[in-house]
């Protein structure tokens, strides 16, 4: 999840042109870049993200150095930001005019929030280089803009709000199924909890990890936190319902739960303090590493809604790639975007984080350069069960495909908006109805802001 937490040979031989992409194919989408003009112009190109863990550059690694090589001239320098500090970092490089020509690993809705502002170049040219066939059904509507074009495409997809179990414990406790509704994680938590093992992990902090749970009880009670034309929905019996539910956890939760962020969500459920978590696929290698006695125990779902009557769904916050505007290297930066998916490069990127960052695109999933990967061969449902459903997914900057990209999110989240909401109703004891009255009152302001 990229806002919280912690995300190819010279020449390219027809094995790769048939699995993905090719350098000549994307020589044709955005002109040669030969070896003359490239050294005449000798081109740097300037990669940010703030992801950057000792596998991820080690991946960054081998693809800068597949495309140089198959670009005589070009250099590739990558450039670590963080997730904490990019929105300050991309704020000074437009007012300075000094952008970087690619940006990866970055939330949607913060690339729709430049976009708008006239600072992105349109995407356009490198998903039809990439091949539009070749993504998940719905993977690239959170980036298309009200002008039909489209700002970015994923690095990949985040299934950020699964509902992570115990099997061993759930036998134990004489419950068959895997929780479906509230009622049934509530009652299913409160039959496993015991012998210091809480029942949930969920976090009652004011960060955006709390803005996240709720946002994923809002839907799942059929609600909305804007409308589709983004006027202000949260004052909603929806909403009233979600935070109920919430506050009605807080005895199920470690008693450090109110200072809890995405660290000790993960970490509650992988040590086994937690019969349940709430996480993205992370969970996976970090058992597997960290606690590997319940590696054999551990499976996951969508989280469950108010009832069978409301469909499920997935937050994911789409982390990005796009280009900003104002590269002097515009043809490069759309060649390199596009060749980030070239097949081996790519997979080695996604399996620096199995499970985590998910495939955008069809083709790599069933790679078995992919596929073979010790983590994606053990859970084959769970691994199948998050990319499809992250690839259909929404955050706070897109609720529904019906919905206007909502430019305002990155403030949202920052303001920690939602987060208070649920301290002041599950930690405080206020009245439900007053605070949610209030916190629309403040979601006003950051829209007209």
């Amino acid at each position: 999840m990229t806002a919280k937490i912690d995300k190819a040979s010279g020449a390219i031989t027809r094995r790769h042109a048939l699995q993905g992409l090719s350098t000549a194919g994307m020589a044709t989408a955005f002109g040669s870049l030969s070896m003359t003009s490239a050294r005449a112009a000798d081109i740097t190109l300037r990669w940010w993200s703030p992801q950057s863990s000792p596998a991820q550059l080690a991946a960054y690694k081998f693809q800068i150095a597949q495309f140089e090589a198959a670009n005589p001239g070009v250099k590739v320098v990558f450039e670590p930001t963080s997730d904490e500090t990019y929105p300050a970092q991309m704020a000074a490089a437009f007012a300075s005019g000094q952008v970087p020509d690619i940006v990866t690993h970055i939330p949607s809705f913060s690339v729709a929030s430049y976009y708008a502002k006239g600072l992105v170049e349109p995407f356009d040219d490198v998903i039809k280089a990439i091949g539009p066939e070749k993504y998940y059904e719905g993977a690239n509507q959170t980036y298309k803009a009200g002008d039909g074009h489209f700002t970015g495409t994923g690095i990949g997809n985040t299934a950020a709000d699964n509902l992570w179990v115990r099997k061993d414990l759930m036998q134990k406790a004489g419950i068959d199924k895997i929780p479906d509704t509230w009622d049934e994680l509530r009652a299913a938590a409160k039959k496993m909890q015991g012998g210091g093992i809480y029942g949930v992990p969920l976090p009652f902090a004011k960060n955006s990890a709390t803005s996240f749970v709720v946002t994923t009880l809002i839907h799942g009670a059929g609600g909305q936190i804007f409308t589709p034309d983004l006027q202000v929905a949260i004052d909603s019996d929806a909403t009233a319902n979600a935070l109920e539910f919430y506050k009605s956890l807080r005895e199920l939760a470690p008693p450090g739960a109110t200072g809890y962020s995405w660290g000790e969500l993960i970490t509650a459920f992988v040590s086994g303090a937690t019969a349940t978590g709430y996480y993205a696929g992370r969970v996976l290698v970090n058992v597997s590493k960290q606690n590997p006695g319940i590696a054999d125990q551990i499976t996951c779902a969508q989280y469950p809604t108010i009832s069978s009557n409301v469909p499920k769904s997935t937050l994911n916050d789409f982390p990005s790639v796009f280009i900003p505007k104002g590269t002097k290297n515009l043809e490069a930066a759309k060649k390199f975007a596009a060749f980030l998916f070239e097949p081996e490069g790519y997979i080695k990127q996604l399996l620096a984080a199995p499970g985590h960052v998910l495939p955008v695109l069809k083709p790599i999933a069933t790679n078995p350069a992919y596929t073979s990967d010790p983590i994606i061969k053990k859970y084959p449902t769970e691994i199948d069960l998050m990319t499809v459903n992250a690839a259909k997914g929404y955050n706070m900057g897109f609720e529904s495909p019906a919905h206007k990209p909502n430019t305002k999110s990155v403030d949202i989240i920052a303001a920690d908006v939602l987060s208070e909401m649920v301290q002041r109703v599950a930690v405080n004891n206020e009245n439900t109805k007053a605070v949610i009255g209030d916190t629309a009152k403040k979601l006003e302001a950051i829209m007209k802001s």
